[in-house]
């Protein structure tokens, strides 16, 4: 059988243990654990909880914290290993091989990897680079057939961090509701905005599933906690797939993401974050400016990270590569995300550390610029 490796998480996988600096995670700077349990009370609590499977669906108290960041009820609340496996098998419900689907380029390569090893029929909407990344309606109402079952949508966009306009949501909507396809929207990075959250797709049409986790806006990745959000027919039938591949989410995991999720330290959290993307793109932002020529970018809305273009001829993957071999800098090429002469960097870090990465970066693009 034909397999798409997810060559993104490979490449990281394979050289984050040889970088110095390393640029090509998509979340911020994570969260320690003593942000999240602010007192010992806490502490002695979860030491004293018995380490049984939970409930499969995830506990009543996560599930009505999940619902109330959604805007939905606690009954169309799955809780999954992470956004990874709600993408996974979301997907797995909605399509059989052969089906149609729509995916957006660039977007998170998950989604394309698993419709194809579905053995699905994809078709593709390109953004426009040439204007902020925005979306064209006549490119997705090409797109979208008759026969499309689900159209996938990442917003906030990664790699690119743009948001979308009220006006493209409805634009997706009713391309949906046209030939009654399912949108499954990845809103894992809502909450990371510069300014203001996201309006998440939930709500705004009877097929409409949602994804999103704890890795992100919370600075929590690695209790691995994620979710899907899916009008509860549908929702039971996705956790007959979520019974087949982690059975439930680890207790002590939900626990911590029952803390994160209660005020006041969801604020917290969330104030966290912002700050450090805010501070993290204005010295990404500096730096393009002080390159100007060499690279371009496209303001990011949301997101930790920026998707960079720079102005020389070799592949994304072979820059990447020489970043890696001469700076020891970890990035991520676009080629991971189907576009070319672009990097997708890593501005949620400490500012020491980004500071002297992308010195690196521009001192080894110039040594390329000067060889060509």
């Amino acid at each position: 059988m034909n397999f798409k490796p997810f060559a993104l998480v490979e490449w990281q996988s394979q050289h984050e243990a040889s970088s110095e600096y390393c640029l090509a995670d998509s979340g911020c700077l994570p969260a320690r654990l003593t942000d999240v349990l602010p007192n010992n009370n806490e502490l002695l609590q979860l030491l004293n909880y018995q380490q049984d499977y939970g409930g499969i669906a995830g506990s009543g108290t996560l599930r009505e914290l999940i619902a109330e960041w959604q805007g939905a009820q606690a009954s169309d609340v799955l809780v999954t290993v992470g956004g990874t496996e709600a993408n996974m098998i979301v997907l797995d419900t909605l399509v059989q091989p052969g089906d149609h689907a729509v995916v957006f380029s660039p977007g998170y390569p998950q989604h394309l990897g698993c419709l194809l090893n579905r053995g699905v029929r994809v078709s593709t909407v390109a953004l426009d680079a040439d204007n902020e990344w925005s979306l064209h309606a006549e490119r997705l109402y090409d797109a979208v057939r008759d026969d499309t079952k689900v159209i996938v949508i990442t917003n906030p966009n990664t790699p690119t961090g743009t948001v979308l306009t009220n006006f493209e949501m409805d634009m997706i909507v009713n391309a949906a509701e046209r030939v009654g396809a399912w949108l499954l929207v990845d809103e894992v990075h809502r909450g990371t905005e510069l300014t203001g959250i996201t309006p998440t797709f939930w709500g705004r049409y009877d097929r409409v599933v949602c994804v999103s986790s704890m890795s992100k806006a919370f600075g929590l990745p690695g209790i691995r906690v994620g979710w899907v959000v899916a009008p509860s027919e549908l929702r039971e039938h996705i956790e007959r797939r979520h019974e087949y591949t982690t059975i439930a989410t680890a207790k002590l995991s939900s626990s911590l993401a029952e803390l994160a999720l209660t005020d006041p330290v969801r604020q917290k959290l969330l104030k966290r974050t912002k700050y450090i993307i805010q501070e993290g793109e204005t010295i990404l932002r500096s730096w393009v400016d002080e390159n100007e020529g060499l690279v371009s970018m496209i303001s990011p809305q949301a997101t930790a990270a920026g998707f960079v273009r720079y102005h020389l001829e070799p592949r994304s993957l072979e820059v990447a590569k020489t970043l890696l071999e001469k700076s020891r800098v970890l990035v991520i090429p676009g080629e991971h995300f189907g576009i070319e002469h672009h990097l997708r960097i890593t501005h949620g870090v400490d500012p020491v550390h980004l500071n002297i990465a992308l010195r690196r970066i521009s001192s080894v693009l110039n040594s390329i610029k000067g060889a060509c």
